[in-house]
């Protein structure tokens, strides 16, 4: 699932084709809203919450999309042709450029003054600019039996973060996923990395949490399972994590992650 770095770029994407001007294409393809037309009306602005993309109307109207884990927005010049099959979601087009969203998880067409109800449940944004890493590690903290990585993964807590940025901050903490919230030394230090490395990678396609852009070598753990860490040389081991039916792919280091057993 696409994370909020990568949530991120699709809003500034979206804001640079689609901001300021007026729609003339609208193309819900989704039977709740198969009737919306949002034509004649100018964008205000897309913003990401977490992993979840808000673009402001006029008449207050918000279009609510979630990538899930196979969804995307494409940018192209105004009447290209759309991809082929069922695979489209929805289109906003101005006189230059279209927005053509494939494969999104959700779509809802909301009122603006309405928005909380869709991610109002959502923790502070690890990338938004009203970060608040107090309130995260509040919420982190309300539930101290909980494995770290659960907790981190949990959006109520903090947005944004995946599979991937779990793994790879987990690993430079040295810090065991299996690890309860209230067993973790400095909890702020964890949350404070997560957002660093974010924030590092969030105008950059090519992530990397090594520094190392090479193929192979961009992360520590997350997609290294069953290779040797790039540490110390041990096992890189891989599991999941989480409850039915929410189990989380989970990659660690056994060796530099030391803590409980795994499960």
């Amino acid at each position: 699932m696409p994370e909020g770095d990568v949530v991120h770029r699709a809003a500034v994407r979206l804001g640079r084709a689609l901001d300021g001007r007026v729609l003339v294409r609208s193309d819900f393809r989704v039977p709740r809203y198969a009737t919306a037309d949002l034509t004649g009306r100018a964008v205000l602005g897309t913003v990401a919450r977490g992993k979840h993309l808000l673009t402001r109307v006029e008449g207050d109207l918000t279009v609510h999309t979630h990538l899930r884990m196979e969804g995307s927005w494409q940018i192209s010049p105004a009447g290209r042709a759309l991809p082929r099959g069922d695979v489209v979601r929805l289109v906003l087009a101005n006189d230059a450029w279209q927005a053509t969203g494939v494969r999104l998880g959700m779509v809802d067409l909301v009122a603006t003054a309405q928005e909380e109800r869709l991610v109002g449940h959502l923790g502070p944004d690890l990338l938004g600019a009203d970060w608040d890493e107090a309130e995260a590690l509040r919420r982190l903290t309300l539930r101290p039996e909980t494995s770290v990585g659960v907790a981190l993964l949990d959006q109520r807590n903090l947005a944004g973060m995946g599979t991937i940025y779990r793994a790879e901050t987990l690993f430079l903490a040295g810090v065991s996923p299996w690890r309860p919230v209230g067993a973790v030394e400095d909890l702020g230090a964890i949350v404070s990395l997560a957002r660093r490395l974010m924030d590092t990678n969030r105008d950059r396609p090519d992530r990397t949490t090594t520094g190392d852009s090479r193929p192979g070598r961009g992360t520590w753990v997350y997609g290294r399972a069953g290779r040797p860490c790039l540490r110390c040389g041990h096992r890189i081991s891989r599991g999941e994590m989480g409850a039915e039916p929410q189990e989380r792919l989970i990659v660690w280091c056994r060796h530099c992650q030391p803590g409980p057993p795994a499960g």
